[in-house]
C-alpha cells in the first residue's frame, strides 16, 4: 500500500507507475485505511478504470486536473481516487475518507461492473460512464434493467452520426453514396435507421451491408465499395479490429473509395481521415459534467444530465492518401469548419425552442450542460 500526501501539504503529487491514483492517497495492491477528511474537502469522487492503457491513463489524468481546477473555483478541494474495475466495491468503500459522491467509470468493463452493483453498494452515488461507445451503454441499460437519468449516465466515446456525415460533406462534397458495414450487435438496426434518415436529410444515400456474427466481411465489403463514394467506418469491433483493418483499408484503396474512420491510428494505417475525441478532451468534459452534477440546487446535488456525445473533437488526415486521390485536405481547417457548422445549427435549434429547459436543448445537439 502506498499513501500519497494531500495536495494541501505538498505543492505537487506525482502519479507513479503502478499507483492506481492520486488525490488524497494512491491505491495499489491493498486499500488504505480510512482517514479523516479535512473540513473544506468535497466528498470523494471515484474513477473506476477498465485498464491501465494509455487512453485510460490520459483520460484519468486530464479528468483529475480539470476536476481539481473546476472545483477549486467553487472553493473546494476534491478528493479523487482511481481504482481498477476488478477491485471490490465493499473494500473500496471501507478505505475512503468519506462516502463517495459520484463514480466515474472509464471503459466498458468499469461501467458494466458499476451498473451491476446495487444502490446500497454504491452508497447511492450516481455513476457517469465514459470511454465507451453509445451502443455498449445502451446494451448495458437493457441487460441490467437500469435507466439513464440523474443516477446513471454516460459521455459516449463515438462521435454523433450527424457530425460524421457533416464531415464527409465538408471533406468530400462530391460524395453522395455513403457506404457502411453494419454488424449484428445490439442497437445496430437502430443505428442504421438513424444514419439512413440523417443521410437523407443531407441529400446523401446510405449503402449498407448487414453482417452476422459468423459472416465473412469481404463479400459485404465488396458490395458496399462497388456502390459507394466513401466508406464510413463505425466503431464496431466485430468488423473493424486488428485482424481485419489492413485488408479493409487495402480493399478500399484499390477500389479508390476513401475511408472516414474513428481513430487517428486508422489514418496512420491508411484511412483518408478520422473524426474522434482525444482522451484529454474526454477527461476534461467528464470533469465539467461532474462539477455540474455535484452543484447543489435547492439543497440537493443536481445529479447527472442525459447521456451525451463528446463536445470537443479532432480531425486527422492522411496527406499521402489524399494526394493519391487528387484531394487537398487540411485537418485543422476541416475541424474548424465543422465546429462553425455545429455552432450555427445549435443556435438555430436554441432559437426554435426558446421555452425549453437549457439542459434539454443542449442535449439535443450533443453539447454538455456544463460551464464551458
Amino acid at each position: 500500500m502506498k499513501l500519497c500526501p494531500h495536495p494541501d501539504y505538498v505543492k505537487a503529487i506525482r502519479v507513479t507507475r503502478g499507483c492506481l491514483l492520486a488525490g488524497v492517497y494512491c491505491l495499489t495492491s491493498a486499500f488504505a485505511q480510512p482517514v479523516s477528511p479535512l473540513p473544506h474537502l468535497t466528498p470523494v469522487t471515484v474513477a473506476v478504470s477498465s485498464g491501465t492503457g494509455a487512453a485510460y491513463e490520459q483520460a484519468a489524468q486530464a479528468l483529475e486536473r480539470s476536476l481539481a481546477q473546476a472545483l477549486r473555483q467553487d472553493g473546494k478541494t476534491p478528493i479523487f481516487v482511481r481504482v481498477d474495475a476488478q477491485d471490490e466495491t465493499a473494500a473500496l468503500k471501507s478505505s475512503l475518507p468519506a462516502p463517495p459522491r459520484l463514480y466515474i467509470a472509464l471503459g466498458v468493463q468499469a461501467c458494466t461492473h458499476l451498473a451491476r452493483q446495487t444502490p446500497a453498494a454504491l452508497v447511492g452515488a450516481p455513476v457517469l460512464c465514459a470511454l465507451l461507445p453509445r451502443q455498449s451503454f445502451e446494451y448495458l441499460l437493457r441487460e441490467t434493467g437500469r435507466r439513464a437519468g440523474p443516477d446513471f449516465s454516460a459521455l459516449y466515446l463515438n462521435q454523433p452520426l450527424a457530425r460524421q456525415l457533416d464531415l464527409i460533406r465538408l471533406a468530400l462534397p462530391q460524395a453522395r453514396r455513403i457506404g457502411v458495414l453494419v454488424g449484428a450487435g445490439p442497437g445496430a438496426q437502430q443505428m442504421e435507421d438513424q444514419l439512413t434518415e440523417l443521410a437523407r436529410e443531407r441529400g446523401l444515400r446510405l449503402v449498407s451491408a448487414r453482417l452476422g456474427t459468423s459472416d465473412p466481411i469481404f463479400p459485404g465489403l465488396k458490395q458496399v465499395l462497388d456502390e459507394s463514394d466513401v466508406l464510413l467506418a463505425m466503431a464496431d469491433p466485430q468488423i473493424y479490429n486488428s485482424h481485419t483493418i489492413q485488408n479493409i483499408l487495402l480493399a478500399s484503396f484499390r477500389a479508390k473509395v476513401p475511408m472516414q474512420a474513428f481513430s487517428p491510428a486508422y489514418v496512420r494505417a491508411g484511412a483518408l481521415l478520422a473524426l474522434y475525441a482525444t482522451p484529454e478532451q474526454i477527461g476534461a468534459q467528464v470533469a465539467s459534467l461532474v462539477r455540474d452534477a455535484l452543484t447543489e440546487q435547492n439543497g440537493r446535488a443536481r445529479g447527472l444530465g442525459p447521456p451525451l456525445h463528446t463536445q470537443w473533437f479532432e480531425v486527422s488526415v492522411n496527406a499521402h492518401v489524399a494526394r493519391s486521390l487528387g484531394l487537398q485536405l487540411d485537418a485543422d481547417d476541416l475541424a474548424e469548419r465543422l465546429r462553425r457548422l455545429e455552432s450555427k445549427a445549435g443556435q438555430e435549434r436554441k432559437s426554435s425552442a426558446p421555452h425549453s429547459d437549457a439542459r434539454d436543448r443542449l442535449a439535443q445537439v450533443g453539447v454538455p450542460w456544463g460551464s464551458w
